[in-house]
Parts: C-alpha cells; sequence; structure tokens
C-alpha cells in the first residue's frame, strides 16, 4: 500500500515540478545564456547606468509617498468598518488587475495637458507627463495596492486588547500607533514597502504610456531593456539580469529583516 501511495503521487510531482520549471526556468536562463563576465562588460554603457540610477531615484520616492500617504489608509481599512468598505477595498485592488498600459492613458487623461486637472496646470505653466515626476506617479498607482494589502493585513495581526490596554493607561492615540501598532506589525510593513519596491522596479506600461521613455529623462531599468532590445540584445539580457538581481537582493534582505523582527517580538 505504501509503494502504491508513493506511486500515486508521481503525478502530482510531475505537475509541481513543471510548474517550478515554467516559472524559475526564464529567470535563471537570463544569467546562464551569458557569461557573468560579458555581462558585466555591457553594463558599463551610460543606458544601464543612467536608467539603474534613475529607477533608484523614482522608486525611493514613490515609496516614500506609498508609505506616508497609504500608511493611514492601511490602518483605515484594517481597524475600521464602515459603509462602503467592501467597495472601496475592490476598487483599490483595480491597478492589480488593470494592464498598465491601460493605467498610463487613464493618467494621461487626468494629467495630461487636456486632461481633466492637466489642463488646470498646464495654464501655470507646470506639466507632469514625460517628465520624472509621471515616472513617480506610475510606480506609485502601480505599486501601492501590494503596499495597502500587506499592510492592512499586519496591521490586522495586532491584537486590539493590547491597543485597548494603551488607551486605558492614557496613552494618547498617536503614541499608542507609534509605540505598539508600529512596531507589532513592522515586519509586515516591511514586506509590504518590499513588494511594492519590486513592483515599481518593474513597472513598465503605465510609465512608457505616461511618462515616455526618454534616456536620462524617464528611461527606466525596464525602458532601457525594451530600447536595447532594437539595437544590441546582449545588453538587454544585461541589464535583465540586473534588475532581476536588485529585486531578488531587496526582497532577501527584507525577508531575512521580516524573520528577525518575527524572533524579537515573539521573544518579548
Amino acid at each position: 500500500m505504501g509503494l502504491v501511495g508513493r506511486n500515486g503521487h508521481i503525478p502530482l510531482y510531475i505537475m509541481i515540478f513543471l510548474i517550478i520549471c515554467y516559472l524559475l526556468l526564464p529567470l535563471i536562463s537570463v544569467f546562464i545564456s551569458k557569461d557573468p563576465a560579458f555581462l558585466l562588460e555591457k553594463l558599463h554603457s551610460d543606458l544601464s547606468f543612467k536608467a539603474l540610477s534613475l529607477s533608484l531615484q523614482t522608486t525611493v520616492v514613490a515609496m516614500i509617498v506609498i508609505v506616508v500617504f497609504a500608511t493611514p489608509l492601511a490602518y483605515l481599512l484594517a481597524k475600521s468598518n464602515f459603509r462602503g468598505k467592501k467597495v472601496l477595498e475592490v476598487a483599490l485592488q483595480m491597478p492589480v488587475v488593470a494592464p498598465s498600459a491601460v493605467v498610463g492613458v487613464g493618467l494621461l487623461l487626468v494629467f495630461g495637458q487636456k486632461g481633466l486637472l492637466g489642463s488646470t496646470f498646464s495654464l501655470f505653466g507646470f506639466s507632469i507627463p514625460f517628465t520624472r515626476i509621471a515616472v513617480v506617479m506610475a510606480q506609485v498607482f502601480m505599486a501601492a495596492p501590494f503596499f495597502i494589502t500587506t499592510a492592512r493585513q499586519a496591521f490586522e495581526a495586532v491584537d486590539n486588547q493590547l491597543l485597548d490596554v494603551s488607551r486605558t493607561l492614557g496613552v494618547a492615540p498617536w503614541r499608542t500607533f507609534w509605540r505598539v501598532t508600529v512596531p507589532l506589525a513592522l515586519p509586515g510593513l516591511l514586506t509590504g514597502i518590499a513588494l511594492g519596491w519590486a513592483r515599481a522596479l518593474g513597472e513598465f506600461g503605465a510609465t512608457m504610456m505616461f511618462a515616455g521613455n526618454l534616456p536620462g529623462k524617464t528611461q527606466t531599468l525596464p525602458l532601457a531593456i525594451y530600447t536595447a532590445m532594437e539595437s544590441d540584445a546582449d545588453v538587454a539580457v544585461a541589464i535583465s539580469a540586473l534588475l532581476l538581481t536588485v529585486s531578488f537582493l531587496l526582497l532577501l534582505l527584507v525577508s531575512f529583516i521580516d524573520r528577525r523582527m518575527r524572533q524579537t517580538v515573539s521573544a518579548r
């Protein structure tokens, strides 16, 4: 019976093996298709350095904006019940399922020179599309739902009784939030930052439509890959390897911090 049982799991193991290969092989191929030294050599170009610098600068700004403005929203969704909450939750997930090119068109319709708000900005000589501001706005739009969802789950995991005890001791609500809620939710918040940052780094469609693909001005790493594919595929592979490495190290670092923070919280 034991042998029959193990043999019965063989199709399941094959299916698992196939899906793992399908998900990982394309990513691994970026690193094994070319010699690492050759890829490093190809990275020594203005295209790569400018795109990397721009991506790091804009994603840092985008994540600061997301954390500052989306954290209160995530806390509200986690700790409050109000009419229309479910509709709001679904609406906030729309950027996840909406095609990024559609998001770019929508941003143009709102902030373009003839858009709903852009026309007003134009009266004061201020234009957003095809600038670094547009890059940040596209990244914020696409990455915010990932942070909000994870941050909300982190706040929901904080025991309300701890918050009630803090308030009964006379601690102000804002101090309770910073001294009790945030430390307990910090591992989840860091995970949300990592997911949002990785999404912002990989953003392509909305950036292309709303900010354009201007080298040194709005060309991020994904757009640099697109440009390089038209002239030098090896450079595109090298930049792809760089983007994957940065994303992997980011997730690995935050995963380590998350584990350490959970151990610290458990010890307390």
